[in-house]
């Protein structure tokens, strides 16, 4: 259809391909279809959208609310009954405890008038969750055509590939169809079609080119970048509104956006401000850290060792290690001076960026650092693992004379002091930078 063109953007291939298994709607399609990609690659917006306009019976469910077997296949039942007493007008509750029940039901619910002589689509997004459930379901999932004689295709939506699906007893193959990533292109193009109808589309172009100079490096996320330029176009369009520059000042209007979108970088993924909160920081033109509640989840919410592990790993990331045992020996002896550079002569550790350094100094560091003797047990690793999920720490590889991890610390100045003052510990004294 050509109005989808306007609505899908970047993703002809893959309508293309949908609508060709899709077909005429009393014909039998694929009896079950297999879409992965990254997430935010269009996936499940490609596939609501199609089966919206154009207009097929179809029940959607995200596997990860329903995280149980009954969950699951009771909301698939209920909401294919909901669309056959549409006309109807009245509904009854379906209860459904096991697969066999529910190719016995959906025999009956697809049954109605409404149903009978068209496919009916059940797509199950988060489709990866369906591992953890019984190992009757995936197969049974992909063969549903086959055990009701119905015509019906289930859409698995997933962010994994099918072979971390295939059970080793083998089972029927669906369509799999991938989703590439998005190119800088393709994001150029699909948050340039969000331009707000007061100012012209080639002003939002020229934003959105710089957000995505700034940004496409570390995001590519396109509902993260959505977000981010939403949030930050104010700013850029601020000395418009005053009238201190054109649309076509570019000049201009990067040098009063470019702070601001270091500042987003800070936050980018995180989400530690709401949006009002963000704008009153712009409007303030504060630093992130001045911003009551900006991090406060992050200090609080982090366990007690784990913040000394961070305050370990960023002494360690920027401090020299021959410093290591001036700053956290106590009986150190005398050091002499010339093996410390005076401070006008050293580049300072924080204009080079963070350096690796191996897992034994970062527990040395910890250890010497915190008040109460600190056993090695799993409990403080697992932390040190948190931190990596979280990104708070970086893991760059392993020692090549111990073999062991190697980490970075990733965080800034400001937001490592803030984590700091919540346990007392003034880390200005512990950086060479600052002697």
């Amino acid at each position: 259809m050509p109005h989808l063109e306007n609505v899908v953007l970047c993703r002809e291939s893959q309508v293309s391909t949908l609508q060709s298994l899709f077909g005429e709607r009393h014909h039998f399609s694929f009896p079950s279809i297999f879409i992965y990609g990254h997430t935010a690659s269009g996936k499940t917006y490609v596939t609501q959208t199609l089966l919206k306009t154009l207009e097929l019976p179809h029940v959607f469910v995200n596997c990860v609310e329903c995280f149980t077997l009954r969950l699951l296949l009771e909301q698939i039942l209920n909401r294919l009954n909901y669309l056959s007493s549409s006309e109807d007008g009245c509904s009854t509750q379906i209860t459904c405890d096991t697969f066999n029940d529910f190719v016995r039901l959906f025999k009956q619910v697809t049954n109605a008038k409404s149903l009978k002589d068209q496919t009916v689509y059940i797509v199950l997004d988060k489709a990866e969750y369906l591992r953890d459930m019984e190992a009757n379901i995936l197969p049974g999932f992909l063969r549903l055509q086959e055990l009701t004689d119905r015509n019906v295709t289930v859409i698995f939506l997933s962010e994994i590939i099918w072979e971390k699906f295939r059970p080793n007893t083998g089972c029927f193959e669906p369509f799999v169809l991938y989703f590439p990533d998005y190119s800088i292109g393709n994001l150029q193009k699909i948050l340039s079609h969000d331009h707000p109808p007061e100012y012209s589309a080639d002003f939002y172009a020229a934003y959105i080119n710089i957000l995505l100079g700034v940004f496409y490096t570390v995001c590519r996320d396109l509902k993260e970048l959505r977000h981010l330029a939403v949030l930050n176009f104010p700013k850029y369009c601020e000395p418009v509104v005053k009238g201190e520059a054109s649309e076509r000042d570019t000049r201009k209007l990067w040098r009063n956006i470019e702070p601001h979108l270091k500042k987003a970088m800070q936050t980018v993924y995180l989400r530690e401000i709401s949006s009002s909160q963000w704008e009153k920081l712009q409007q303030d033109d504060k630093d992130p850290g001045q911003l009551e509640g900006l991090s406060a989840y992050t200090h609080v919410e982090l366990p007690y060792y784990s913040k000394f592990i961070l305050i370990a790993a960023y002494l360690a990331s920027y401090n020299p290690s021959r410093t290591d045992k001036r700053f956290f020996l106590k009986h150190h002896g005398k050091i002499k001076k010339t093996n410390f550079l005076k401070k006008h002569e050293k580049t300072s550790n924080h204009l080079l960026g963070p350096k690796p350094f191996p897992l034994d100094r970062l527990l040395a560091i910890l250890y010497s650092i915190v008040d109460s003797r600190v056993a090695p047990t799993a409990n403080i690793f697992s932390q040190i693992t948190s931190l990596v999920t979280l990104q708070l720490l970086t893991l760059v590889g392993h020692d090549d004379q111990l073999d062991g991890p190697k980490y970075k610390c990733t965080i800034s100045l400001d937001f490592i002091r803030a984590i700091a003052r919540t346990v007392n510990f003034d880390i200005i004294k512990y950086l060479y930078d600052f002697l």
